[in-house]
């Protein structure tokens, strides 16, 4: 039972990927180095970031953000000197701006004239009277009398 705790434990805890001696020295820089290789995509597994990925990219884009934090680069320097040299992509989280706006508003946007449809369809749908409600000509209640009748 233990061994079946113990397996279920190590299968379910998260691997990270990152070596130790890719680990800076400096806790602080350490610290930070974590933080924006969170937000960052590995190009090769896609949907992993690249703390979690055990790709040679992943590696390398962790080396280069732990080397551009030695350098003395912020954390926004360093994400922009990754973003320039490998493209929007490699952000988990892309801006809101310039096109990507339209991905950001397009699922609202569906969302509302969905609503607005459906909306004006059954506002039409509730104001047409069904065919056949009207009353009936006199032929038809002659003729109605008669089967009524038989």
């Amino acid at each position: 039972m233990r061994w079946l705790c113990l397996t279920l434990m190590l299968w379910a805890a998260p691997a990270l990927a990152v070596q130790p001696d890719e680990i800076l020295s400096d806790p602080a820089l350490e610290e930070r180095a974590r933080a924006i290789s969170k937000n960052l995509r590995c190009l090769v597994c896609r949907n992993e970031n690249i703390d979690d990925s055990n790709a040679e990219l992943a590696r390398d884009l962790r080396l280069l953000v732990r080397e551009r934090l030695v350098q003395g680069d912020s954390d926004v320097e360093t994400v922009d000197f990754i973003v320039a040299r490998y493209g929007e992509y490699v952000l988990l989280t892309p801006k809101a701006a310039g096109s990507n706006l339209i991905l950001y508003y397009a699922g609202p946007a569906m969302f509302l004239f969905a609503l607005l449809a459906g909306g004006l369809y059954l506002r039409t749908r509730s104001q047409t009277k069904p065919e056949g409600s009207d009353a009936l000509s006199e032929e038809e209640k002659v003729r109605l009398k008669e089967i009524m009748r038989e």
